[in-house]
């Protein structure tokens, strides 16, 4: 079998995560610098009556808010980065994005997917995609390591 498709598919699968969460960040942090706090929380938790998200929010919080947003920008552009060198095999950065990638999903899935507070698209499809991404290239990886290890 020939494992060098499967990075190939997780590379396209990374692009696409990778582009999801930078937008997601940009659109948050848009909405936090125009001062609708309601707006970027809606924005992420998304299975919420927006009508409860109207309120008050301490400057605090939107701050909080802002800075996700920019983790969502920066580990968004990580895993893109990586997505080009995941085409040739390179174990950095499968290894980096599985890490940046897979863990930001995984806070995800413990706190707004158990907690109820999203819809199934788009957020629970990343984390299928990044999922997937992270199997697809740790099988190739070790499997290819494998069949180079035993041809020699």
């Amino acid at each position: 079998m020939n494992y060098k498709t499967f990075f190939k598919i997780a590379t396209v699968l990374w692009i696409i995560w990778g582009l999801v969460h930078m937008f997601a960040g940009i659109m948050t942090i848009y909405f936090i610098t125009s001062g609708n706090i309601s707006g970027a929380v809606g924005g992420i938790a998304d299975a919420v009556d927006p009508n409860t998200l109207q309120m008050d929010y301490p400057t605090a919080s939107g701050a909080i808010i802002g800075q996700h947003g920019f983790n969502l920008l920066w580990v968004g552009t990580v895993t893109l980065i990586c997505a080009f060198y995941i085409w040739k095999g390179n174990k950095n950065a499968i290894f980096l994005a599985a890490i940046a990638g897979g863990l930001t999903d995984l806070g995800y899935f413990i706190f707004l997917d158990l907690g109820g507070f999203v819809h199934f698209v788009p957020g629970t499809v990343m984390t299928l995609v990044s999922s997937a991404a992270i199997v697809l290239s740790f099988v190739a990886h070790f499997k290819t390591k494998i069949s180079t290890d035993s041809s020699s």
